[in-house]
């Protein structure tokens, strides 16, 4: 399935493709759904180190079969923006561990394990229709005092973050309104990108309209 010729574009994106095939995440996630879901496969997966390989097992992986040692020990393995998204929007904000994860991981150094603790903040408020809110205002905090990290995967992962969990529904959106303000007010060029990243949308026409027509949780 792989396409060399693919690879040049792929490191354009920022994507580490050392251990790379050149596989589009359509086409892994058509194989995905012809092999359904396989824990053991899922492992064999993951320990060939083929970057596509990886991000199929986050596709095939039984979520509820997943440990907190597992997913500790693949996000430390991580080196791409891509792989590090995949496994938190496909496998790990499904598990029942995503919570203590995103705020264990927001408070670790190491880039992509850093941004994985942000990732799932994002994922979790779009993909998680049964978690109440008051989990959502926890985030707010962390969201708060990591707003300086000048590393880019991670500056991206925190407005990202913000965003989605104003995005939710009207009683989280004036929260995520207010936390970006206060972010704004810091004497730091990368929080205030955050902020103003953040703001542009959650004050956007296309998003207040939506929060308008809501109905609060």
């Amino acid at each position: 399935m792989g396409d060399p010729s693919r690879l040049a574009g792929m490191r354009r994106f920022g994507i580490d493709t050392e251990h790379a095939l050149g596989i589009s995440v359509t086409e892994l996630r058509g194989l995905a759904r012809t092999l359904g879901h396989d824990h053991r496969l899922a492992g064999a997966l993951w320990r060939s180190g083929i970057h596509e390989a990886r991000l199929l097992a986050s596709m095939v992986d039984e979520p509820q079969r997943v440990t907190p040692s597992q997913m500790e020990a693949w996000i430390a393995r991580v080196s791409s923006w891509d792989l590090c998204d995949g496994l938190c929007g496909n496998l790990f904000d499904r598990t029942p561990y995503w919570f203590d994860k995103a705020v264990e991981w927001s408070r670790r150094e190491p880039e992509f394990t850093k941004r994985a603790g942000f990732a799932l903040m994002a994922w979790a408020a779009v993909h998680r229709k049964d978690e109440s809110d008051e989990r959502f205002e926890r985030f707010l905090p962390l969201i708060e005092e990591h707003a300086t990290d000048d590393r880019n995967y991670v500056k991206k992962a925190v407005s990202w973050a913000l965003r989605q969990i104003g995005k939710r529904n009207r009683g989280l959106h004036p929260q995520a309104i207010s936390t970006a303000h206060r972010i704004l007010e810091l004497d730091d060029r990368n929080a205030r990108w955050i902020a103003r990243d953040a703001l542009r949308e959650l004050e956007s026409p296309a998003v207040r309209d939506r929060m308008r027509q809501g109905s609060k949780r």
